[in-house]
């Protein structure tokens, strides 16, 4: 309960730049992986945002309707596509980083550069023992 709640408190801040341009943490991890990698298969895109299929599917469906991204067959593999951002999807990355790195700062501003490098360091310790790969 503790992780979910630092996680709300957090998100809190990140939420609302995020609805008024009529998108929603998951869809903006999307739009931020591409915007740093552009040209990831479904499957990488699923793993690099933390994502369930079928969620990232139904994400997807909505990024292209909105023209924010673009899929391409891969040509020595028809039945494979990646995904790309489009012009469009650009624009609003370049529109909302700024937004979101002020937060972040303000975060570390309020809660101390070192603790926060510190909590990071937990959090991947605590993901490194938990990822051990078998099942629960």
């Amino acid at each position: 309960m503790a992780l979910l709640k630092a996680r709300e408190a957090v998100m809190k801040k990140f939420v609302p730049a995020l609805k008024a341009q009529g998108l929603s943490a998951q869809q903006w991890r999307v739009i931020r992986a591409l915007q740093y990698q552009d040209g990831l298969e479904l499957s990488e895109l699923s793993t690099r945002c933390y994502l369930l299929m079928p969620s990232l599917t139904r994400i997807v469906k909505n990024l292209q309707a909105r023209e924010l991204v673009v899929r391409k067959i891969v040509k020595a593999d028809q039945r494979r596509s990646t995904l790309y951002l489009s012009p469009e999807g650009k624009r609003l990355f370049k529109l909302i980083e700024p937004k979101s790195v002020e937060r972040y700062d303000a975060i570390a501003a309020k809660f101390g550069p070192d603790k926060l490098e510190q909590l990071y360091a937990l959090l991947d310790d605590l993901v490194a023992v938990l990822d051990d790969g078998a099942p629960d």
